[in-house]
């Protein structure tokens, strides 16, 4: 190839942006304050047999590209070998252009395998599998050594409270390192009153490692605040909620009380009774973060699981999920309000995935600012769909002409793959981007101290500032 597709300057359309990234952005350390990396393949610090399995294993993002260019189900969670899977999933990534997986798959590439003069496609993949798979087998390129490579001084895991965490304490106990793994309280399970066996079966396994029986409402809240003092004693200082919607309908005790009990016999509630049973449930979180001094994070708004058929066959979380469009204003005020009402609202990151909703989050989060933690409300990060081009930048736009952008904590990766970190520079890149065009237009100051001392922040100093992990 004449020019490398993934140059020093890729995505950066002027000189301005060019010296703001490489001179502000490019060196911060990561904090990904935010993934689904499995805290065990850290902890051993493992390494991957090939490409396939670090790459394509459980990355829905792939999945949904390669049924969208008609690869069999096979050659994505079926039976085909690691080699033919790789195989199809190269065959399709330049039918991928102007999707962000074209721009992830050729900075992974890059970044974590040196592969810098080929783009992958059927006639290059024989030679990038052969090549990559041989560097896999390093220690630079274990679970541990990745971290390394790409700066990452801080991980924060995605947990469900009735985690044991013994892999995080495994890997604190061990030998000092640059890194930290930190748990994150994802209750999510506690909430889902939909399928009455389900939720029954998990709230026995929650009942068991808290040792509450749990008979009541305020039964079910002790078992999950010693839960909550588990991690926080292991060293959790954030929770973190995928909700359809925020919760903030009102309740009594006893309609509670009666909502459990009619759980417990495996009976529905309907929707009206289980939006009071998960408002009550988010404001005894909420309480129990502030009372900590913990980050709470809402991700509003995804339909997930949309496609039955597929759901029975594989399970959740296989790519069958899409953008919903749930009221989100109102119920989301409710609950912020019930908390500030009190004074007992946390830091909290507020993450939507309809980008109808952009401007709905940019000036929520200003309604509840206090004036004494700056940016205390986060408009978090750009998030599974909008993670791309389009969806950042106009992230950025909300934030910036709503908000108060030099606050803002930065990217995170949202991933199951240890090769995600690029996204990282993927974002900050987009940010130097918007204002070198600024600066160079003369809509900002041409001052590189001031602007590149705000990308410094928004890319590390921020989120070191605002997260708790001392």
């Amino acid at each position: 190839m004449s020019k490398l597709f993934i140059h020093e300057d890729f995505l950066l359309d002027t000189k301005t942006a060019s010296r703001l990234y490489h001179t502000y952005a490019e060196s911060q350390p990561i904090i990904d304050y935010h993934c689904h990396l499995s805290p065990k393949d850290i902890a051993e610090n493992r390494t991957f047999k090939n490409l396939t399995e670090i790459w394509l294993s459980g990355d829905h993002y792939k999945w949904r590209a390669m049924r969208s260019c008609g690869v069999d189900e096979r050659y994505i969670t079926g039976s085909a070998s690691d080699w033919e899977k790789f195989e199809q999933w190269a065959k399709i990534v330049p039918r991928t252009i102007r999707n962000p997986l074209y721009h992830w798959t050729h900075l992974e590439l890059n970044r974590l395998f040196g592969v810098k003069r080929q783009l992958l496609n059927a006639a290059t993949a024989r030679s990038i599998w052969a090549r990559c798979n041989a560097k896999l087998a390093t220690p630079e390129l274990s679970t541990q050594g990745i971290l390394k490579k790409m700066n990452v001084e801080v991980v924060c895991t995605t947990d469900d409270p009735i985690e044991t965490l013994e892999y995080h304490e495994l890997f604190g106990n061990g030998r000092s390192r640059n890194v930290r793994m930190i748990p994150a309280f994802r209750p999510d399970r506690a909430m889902e009153v939909e399928d009455p066996p389900s939720f029954n079966e998990y709230l026995n396994k929650l009942a068991s490692v808290s040792h509450c029986e749990i008979k009541n409402f305020e039964s079910l809240v002790q078992a999950l605040r010693k839960r909550h003092d588990y991690f926080h004693a292991h060293g959790c200082r954030l929770s973190d909620h995928g909700l359809e919607t925020a919760y903030g309908d009102d309740y009594t005790q006893s309609e509670l009380d009666g909502f459990l009990k009619k759980l417990r016999k495996g009976e529905k509630l309907a929707p009206t009774a289980a939006g009071k049973f998960k408002s009550a449930l988010m404001y005894e979180f909420g309480i129990m973060d502030h009372e900590k001094g913990w980050v709470q994070q809402l991700h509003l708004g995804a339909l997930r699981n949309t496609n039955a058929r597929m759901k029975r066959r594989l399970g959740p979380d296989t790519g069958y999920d899409s953008i919903g469009d749930f009221e989100i204003a109102r119920p989301l005020a409710k609950f912020l309000d019930r908390l500030d009402s009190s004074d007992r609202l946390p830091k909290t990151i507020l993450y939507n995935l309809n980008p109808r909703d952009n401007e709905l989050m940019a000036t929520m989060i200003g309604s509840f600012q206090d004036g004494r933690i700056a940016g205390k409300i986060q408009y978090g990060s750009a998030w599974w769909f909008l993670d791309q081009i389009d969806g950042i930048t106009r992230h950025l736009e909300a934030l910036s002409t709503m908000g108060v952008l030099s606050q803002f904590i930065g990217m995170l990766t949202d991933s199951r793959s240890f090769l995600s970190f690029p996204r990282h520079e993927y974002f900050r890149r987009l940010l130097c981007r918007i204002l070198g065009r600024e600066m160079e237009q003369g809509l900002i100051p041409h001052d590189l101290k001031l602007v590149g001392g705000i990308v410094a922040d928004i890319c590390y100093h921020n989120a070191k500032r605002y997260f708790p992990f001392a």
